[in-house]
């Protein structure tokens, strides 16, 4: 195989709102982190351990404005694209970087019983809109239809 191929598929909760930012062309991109999970067991100690991995999410666009629209801080969403580094100089003269998720496809997972359940709990952080399912999603991909609860995935 002579290609190369960057791809990213990731199914997590959002970590923040969705922030966005407007251009003067009439463009637009919105950024929100993603949460995923790893759960295993240690063989030694029996103990659960669970490790969360941060991903930065960008998306553009009109897909930003119904990311902005319909999705809210915990909600579970499926996205897919690519890895982007950039890099920028800082306040502080030092040059830093980072690594985006560049979505080229997205689909809502939270359903609107979810929405509502969190909602309805007082102690939970979730801001979330009883009609966040209800939102257009980008496309259906076939590996969002599949998946089960969180702890069972098998990775």
């Amino acid at each position: 195989m002579s290609g190369t191929l960057n791809k990213v598929m990731l199914i997590g909760h959002l970590g923040d709102e969705v922030k966005m930012h407007y251009f003067e062309g009439g463009g637009c991109i919105g950024r929100f982190p993603i949460a995923t999970n790893e759960t295993y067991t240690n063989k030694q100690t029996g103990e659960k351990v669970t490790n969360t991995d941060w991903h930065n999410v960008v998306v553009r666009n009109k897909a930003a404005e119904i990311c902005e629209k319909y999705l809210n801080k915990g909600d579970k969403v499926y996205v897919e694209g690519r890895l982007k580094n950039r890099q920028w100089q800082g306040e502080d003269g030092n040059t830093r970087y980072t690594t985006e998720v560049h979505v080229q496809d997205f689909t809502f997972l939270t359903t609107k019983n979810e929405s509502g359940a969190a909602m309805q709990q007082p102690q939970s952080n979730t801001n979330t809109q009883a009609n966040s399912s209800s939102a257009p999603a980008a496309s259906t991909p076939a590996p969002a239809q599949n998946v089960e609860e969180e702890d069972d995935l098998p990775f």
